[in-house]
Parts: structure tokens; sequence; C-alpha cells
């Protein structure tokens, strides 16, 4: 499916494609990249290990936490696992950068990755740090759901590799994601 636009309008029905093609698949993990908790929730109730990826704390504002603690209370209670976490493509590259310019291995894999969208690049992204925190199996297909921004456009069925390796890994199918 490809969406005629990016963004958060086209969210519930990248959850259902998602949903479907776990199904179809007989995968039963699924990663969201979900700051609010709002775009994971929807996940929640359908039989699958629903594993929601955040921001790091200090993302938008140093010590912030952009999920709010009630819908993270909410949503592990309700079986998801929340990582919240450095950013697999980003971290200490980015401060080299944002410090003395340049750009470092982690920002040129991310900018290749987001030739075939934003939410592609944040798929293999939080798929890739799900496995290295022991919330997913290895050697196993999974979904992986992100955009830019808010709200989901994009899903991948996607094998990850650990990040020692990630150049193993493997997008395996794109779901959906936006035409531009």
């Amino acid at each position: 499916m490809y969406f005629a636009k990016p963004g958060p309008d086209n969210t519930d029905r990248t959850v259902e494609l998602a949903i479907k093609r776990a199904n179809e698949l007989n995968i039963k993990n699924i990663v969201v990249a979900s700051n609010s908790g709002v775009t994971a929730e929807k996940f929640l109730g359908k039989g699958l290990n629903v594993i929601c990826v955040t921001h790091q704390i200090g993302f938008r504002n140093p010590g912030e936490d952009e999920m709010a603690p009630e819908k993270r209370k909410e949503l592990s209670e309700k079986g998801a696992k929340i990582l919240t976490t450095t950013h697999l493509l980003g971290g200490v590259g980015r401060a080299v950068r944002n410090k003395f310019g340049g750009l470092y291995p982690g920002e040129m894999v991310a900018h290749s990755l987001r030739m075939l969208g934003h939410g592609v690049k944040v798929g293999l992204e939080i798929s890739v740090m799900a496995l290295d925190s022991g919330l997913i199996p290895f050697g196993e297909d999974i979904i992986a759901v992100g955009g830019a921004g808010k709200g989901a456009d994009t899903a991948i069925v996607v094998r990850p590799a650990h990040s020692q390796d990630i150049f193993s890994s493997k997008i395996r199918e794109i779901v959906c994601k936006p035409a531009s």
C-alpha cells in the first residue's frame, strides 16, 4: 500500500495493514515507534507482543520524557513493553556533529535508509534497538511500524540483526509507506 502523502492521517490504516500482515505471516512481535503511546496502544489486545520504542529522555528538551507517566503505566499494565533508550543511529555521532560538524557513520546509514522513506529508517532502527535490548527474539521476522513525527505511516517486515552487525539486517517487505 502506498499512501498519497505522509503523516498521521495514515495511522489507523497502517495499524490495520500491519496487524493483517502479522497474522498472515504468523508474526507475533510488533515494534512500534510511539513517543506519546497513542500509536502503540492501537496494537494492544490483538494477541501480539507489542514493543513501544520512545524517544530517549531529553530528546526534545533536557531531562524531559515525552511520554506521560500515566500513559507509560497504562501501556505496561496492558502488556506493552516500553523501550526508552539512545537512538541507534544518533547518539554519540550526533553529539560530535553538533559540537564539531561533519557527518558520521550512523548518520550516513540513517540518510541512506531515508531514501526509502523516513518510516523505513525508523522501522529498522527501532527493530535493532528492540533486539539489542532482548525484547524480541533473534533470527525472527517482526513487523516494525514508524513514521515521521506524529502517528505512523510505514510498516515493514524485517529480520533485524544486532547493532554491531546491522548490515546483516533484512528488510523483507514494505507493507505500507508514503509514495512521496
